[in-house]
């Protein structure tokens, strides 16, 4: 492999990093940056393929068009609220969760 080559601006950050204790060399330092870029770029995947998602629910018709901002808020609340007695049914009853739905 090649050396990688990196500023002054970049070499004074990692000692310094290393001078403070956050990582014991420069390595664990890149080590860890390059673990950080990698979770980036998986994060900006699932961010394409969701926005894809959306362009494709679009243009197959799948969208809610609200008259406001309040109507949009109103919807919101109701599925988080659908959610959370959904949760709480599943609580009380426990083997509904396992069990699957009879409805098609």
């Amino acid at each position: 492999m090649s050396e990688i080559q990196l500023s002054e601006e970049d070499r004074a950050f990692i000692e310094e990093e290393v001078r403070a204790g956050v990582y014991r060399d420069a390595d664990e330092a890149v080590h860890t940056g390059l673990r950080l870029l990698k979770s980036k770029e998986g994060k900006i995947a699932e961010l394409r393929r969701l926005i894809q998602e959306g362009i494709d629910d679009i243009e197959a018709g799948r969208v809610i068009e609200f008259e406001s901002a309040d109507d949009l808020t109103r919807y919101i609340m109701n599925m988080s609220e659908d959610k959370r007695d959904a949760a709480a049914q599943t609580e009380i009853n426990p083997a509904r969760a396992s069990r699957p739905s009879r409805r098609l």
